[in-house]
Parts: C-alpha cells; sequence; structure tokens
C-alpha cells in the first residue's frame, strides 16, 4: 500500500508547473492590493527568488494580466482578468435577468432598448429589443461601443472602482465625432460626476448627429456595475418631456434589475 502510494505521489510531482503555480500565487496576491505591488514586497511575501519574480511579474506584464507603474514601481491586476472573471460568470444567466425587463422598457418607450457590458477596453453590446417604430436602430450582437460618447459608456464609468476606471482612463483615445463629443479626460471626469449626481448618462447627439441615447448602470450583488441598458432614437421624436419621461423608466428598470441581481443600495 505504501508503495501504491508513494508512486502516485511521485506521479503528481511529475504533472506539477512549479512556475505557473507561483503565477498564480502572484495573481492572488496582488488581488488583495488595489494599488499593487513592488517587485522587493512580491517576492518576499511569496518567498520567490528575485529572478523568479521579476520573469513571472514581466511575462504577466506583457500578456496583459498586469499594470506596471514606472513612478512607483508598483505592479497591478489589469482589467483582462476581470474581463475573463465576468465570461466564467456565464453571461446567459446574467442576460436571462435582463430581457425580460428590457422588453417591457422597449413597451414603455417605444424606442429601441439596449443592454451591454464593459470589455477589455471599450463596451460590448449583448442584447436588444427592438422599437416599436419602422424607424429603429439594430445592433448586432459583440459591436463595441465607445465609453467616452456613449450613455451606455458614461454610465458604467461612472460607478467604477477609481482603480479599474483610471486603467480604462489610460486606454480611451477620445476620438472626436463632431462639435458635441468630449475630447478630454478633465472634461469627461466632470460629465461622469455629472452622471453620479443625476443616476443616468446621455449621449447628446456626441457620436452621431441627430441621435440621442440615455443609458443607466446595473449593478451585481457586490455593489459593481456589471453593466447598463439604454434606449437610442433620433432627437425628432426624443423631445425633452419623452427624454424627461424616458429617464425615470429606465432608472426604475435598471433599479429592478440590479435588485434582482441581488444588489442592496444601503
Amino acid at each position: 500500500m505504501e508503495k501504491v502510494e508513494e508512486y502516485m505521489e511521485k506521479a503528481e510531482e511529475n504533472y506539477k508547473v512549479p512556475n505557473l503555480e507561483k503565477g498564480i500565487a502572484v495573481l492572488e496576491y496582488l488581488s488583495l492590493y488595489s494599488l499593487g505591488r513592488t517587485l522587493q514586497a512580491i517576492k518576499s511575501e511569496l518567498d520567490i527568488s528575485q529572478t523568479t519574480a521579476y520573469r513571472i511579474l514581466n511575462t504577466l506584464v506583457r500578456l496583459g494580466y498586469l499594470i506596471y507603474n514606472e513612478d512607483t514601481k508598483h505592479y497591478k491586476l489589469s482589467r483582462k482578468l476581470l474581463s475573463l472573471g465576468f465570461k466564467s460568470l456565464n453571461e446567459h444567466n446574467l442576460l436571462e435577468v435582463v430581457l425580460p425587463h428590457l422588453r417591457n422598457l422597449r413597451d414603455l418607450v417605444k424606442e429601441t432598448a439596449c443592454f451591454g457590458v464593459l470589455g477589455d477596453q471599450k463596451g460590448i453590446f449583448i442584447e436588444q429589443a427592438q422599437g416599436h417604430h419602422t424607424f429603429r436602430f439594430v445592433l448586432s450582437p459583440g459591436k463595441p461601443f465607445e465609453l467616452h460618447c456613449s450613455a451606455p459608456g458614461k454610465a458604467i464609468m461612472a460607478y467604477l472602482p477609481c482603480n479599474v476606471r483610471d486603467y480604462y482612463l489610460s486606454q480611451m483615445e477620445f476620438t472626436r465625432y463632431n462639435a458635441r463629443t468630449i475630447t478630454t479626460p478633465e472634461a469627461y471626469m466632470d460629465e461622469l460626476e455629472k452622471v453620479r449626481k443625476l443616476g443616468y448618462a446621455m449621449d447628446n447627439e456626441e457620436e452621431l448627429s441627430g441621435v440621442l441615447c440615455i443609458g443607466a448602470p446595473i449593478f451585481n450583488y457586490t455593489s459593481y456595475p456589471c453593466g447598463a441598458i439604454w434606449i437610442s432614437g433620433p432627437k425628432d421624436r426624443l423631445s425633452k418631456d419623452v427624454v424627461r419621461n424616458s429617464v425615470e423608466c429606465i432608472k426604475d428598470t435598471a433599479q429592478t434589475i440590479s435588485k434582482e441581481l441581488g444588489y442592496n443600495q444601503s
């Protein structure tokens, strides 16, 4: 019996990848520090040689799983891990919760109602309930959307933890589409503050002239903005009164979805 156990232990040892285990240990360790840690702190805490730690950290930075700050000499987790984690949560379950409410919202406002989440650098459109009007907007699942000039992008970005928001800001190019497009980080931060005060975001013809969008964030049970819902329509149909009424419908719908996902506003 002892020989069998000894054989099994040796076989198990043969299938271990020590540096992979150390790399995962680094990721788990850094998940505890939102501001990141230095090479010296990492190697000391995890009892890894400096050469090995340096190689692991550089590899993870090269692959996009870590971000290295030249000024502070800190390594911290990137958004890429969060993106992978979101995929593991089974997006279809989230969609099952959202879709019935998306259809109800469409029936209330008559315009196309959409749902999207964050990707690695931009937002990703997931699903829509097409509006009742003859002329309506139709998007393809997986289509990216800008964060600096879209209602859902602003709605999600306004409520992200600072370190995650800063990561996205560092990736944003602030492409100008017309005179109404926000093109500087300073103006964008002012806009996000406005979104937090109002509880909703708008794309006021900032990407497409003549098109308005109104969006609100969806929060999960950890109070994280896991997505956004929004409506899109031509400016001629979305008068000030229509926008005012639509805002309340969108905010109410977003709150209902968030509660079903376990969000507790208190």
